[in-house]
């Protein structure tokens, strides 16, 4: 079984707390003005005339103009029509480095061609989907059972969203308790028992429009890293119903943009024996991502669910799953077994032939080419890069990384602090994140405008197709961007 992790060096915890605390107290710095204009003017304005005009037209019949959230870019989304490597290429035939590689999970490189071949050859046969068996179904399951350690069995579903319901009701059923217990700023899906304590830790159910507050009556957080949090809510829990699970992502919210000591999981898998809950690992991101044995194998812990997405299909649709040992998986068990109370779920395009197929032969292209390594040395490369240009124009941005996952935080919008004993307080703190949102959107269009493709103008994917070359010619077009920047 491989070995190999994308961390090469775990980020000093602390030092990027201490300066992600000294870059909110500062004052937002951005793009200049008059450069976020002649930006807009200049390049979006003369070179994506095209990609301009069809999201003028898609916004008659798509809210705001887009299907996807990732897709929204300031001053308009652009228009991208051919995906390959490390590149990206518009309808304007702008071409662009992509560190978004479509939300995390291409850790390949986009749309390999080892993988597409395999793809098609399916496509000609079965066509995407039958509804019935096949054989890459199997085949899936079994890699990822020989590829992650505490997996035993897995139900392929839709997404991750999916998965995270499907795992939060088997810990219902199996431990016959009623919380569950969140991570404070963390996105696990949209389901409305978990869009609760959203980007933020202590928003509770501030930004879960359209969910009656009674969904939540079985649903806490507990702030990041604070273990003492933690075992205060699982305490409290035994006198309202047990705890069922506590779930989180094991490199901290929001894949890591608020990072977690190294034992913090240890810790969790601690307390979660000591009060009966199971630990529900969601490692969307990082499983296959940190390494082909997830977040759990480079921190050595063992949850007793793990949710899987992203990387599961390969970049390719219905990317998701949940895993786990025999005795909790049996609760997704498909078919009309009896004896057993199973969870509901399910899902029409779930495991279909397509996006199985993908999946599996992208998990063994990465095997074979120690993908996650090198996705890994590119994000070291970019890091301290990024580093170096941020100490060179002394501006107060925080950039560290977990292997290929990297962040480059410039107003900092997820880092604000929320008092949880001071709830009136949040509203004006949700005030200044949309404030700080604008900024990073702006920071967002320069990098675009100088062919950085980012994940909200503050999170980038490296892959293996990031070759040094690549790393450094995209560092050149970062300098360009920070020169533009207030102060400079």
């Amino acid at each position: 079984m491989p070995t190999g992790f994308a961390i090469n060096e775990y980020p000093n915890v602390e030092q990027v707390y201490k300066d992600l605390r000294t870059l909110i107290s500062l004052p937002i710095r951005s793009i200049r003005k008059e450069e976020l204009e002649k930006i807009e003017k200049e390049y979006f304005d003369q070179k994506c005339r095209k990609s301009k005009e069809m999201i003028t037209e898609a916004s008659k019949f798509i809210p705001g103009g887009v299907q996807h959230n990732l897709a929204f870019n300031h001053p308009f989304p652009l228009v991208f029509t051919k995906a390959m490597g490390a590149h990206l290429f518009d309808l304007d035939g702008n071409k662009y480095i992509d560190f978004l590689q479509a939300g995390g999970p291409t850790v390949h490189g986009s749309n390999p061609n080892s993988v597409r071949k395999k793809v098609l050859d399916l496509l000609n046969t079965t066509g995407p989907v039958t509804g019935l068996f096949h054989e890459y179904e199997y085949k899936l399951a079994e890699k990822i059972v020989e590829l992650v350690p505490s997996v035993e069995m897995f139900r392929m579903l839709g997404s991750g969203t999916e998965a995270c319901m499907a795992a939060i009701r088997v810990a219902r059923l199996a431990t016959k308790k009623k919380n569950i217990v969140k991570m404070g700023g963390a996105y696990h899906g949209w389901s409305d028992q978990l869009a609760y304590g959203l980007r933020l830790p202590g928003t509770r159910h501030f930004e879960a429009n359209g969910v009656p507050r009674s969904v939540f009556k079985y649903t806490q957080e507990f702030y990041p890293n604070d273990l003492n949090a933690l075992e205060s809510t699982l305490k409290w829990n035994r006198f309202r119903g047990g705890t069922a699970a506590v779930i989180l992502e094991p490199i901290g919210p929001e894949s890591g943009t608020r990072p977690l000591d190294f034992d913090f999981n240890k810790g969790a898998r601690e307390l979660c024996d000591k009060y009966g809950a199971l630990l529900i690992f969601d490692e969307v991101v990082t499983a296959f991502r940190i390494g082909l044995s997830g977040a759990q194998g480079y921190y050595g812990v063992t949850p007793d669910l793990t949710v899987f997405g992203k990387v599961v299909a390969g970049g390719y649709p219905s990317a998701g799953g949940l895993g786990g040992k025999k005795e909790y998986m049996k609760y997704v068990a498909a078919g009309l077994q009896t004896g057993t109370k199973k969870a509901l779920i399910g899902g029409t395009m779930a495991a279909n032939p397509l996006s199985s197929a993908a999946g599996y032969f992208t998990l063994c292209e990465m095997e074979k080419n120690k993908s996650c390594e090198k996705a890994g040395k590119a994000g070291d490369r970019l890091t301290k890069g990024l580093q170096k240009l941020i100490q060179k124009y002394n501006l107060p941005f925080v950039a560290f990384n977990q292997g290929s996952i990297c962040h480059l935080e410039t107003v900092g919008t997820m880092l604000l602090e929320v008092n949880m004993a001071k709830f009136w307080t949040i509203k004006k703190t949700i005030h200044e994140a949309h404030q700080r949102k604008r900024a990073m959107e702006e920071m967002g269009a320069a990098y675009m405008a100088e062919g950085l493709v980012t994940l909200a103008g503050s999170r980038l994917y490296t892959s293996a197709a990031d070759t040094d070359a690549i790393i450094d010619d995209a560092l050149k077009r970062f300098d360009r961007v920070f020169q533009k920047v207030e102060g400079v």
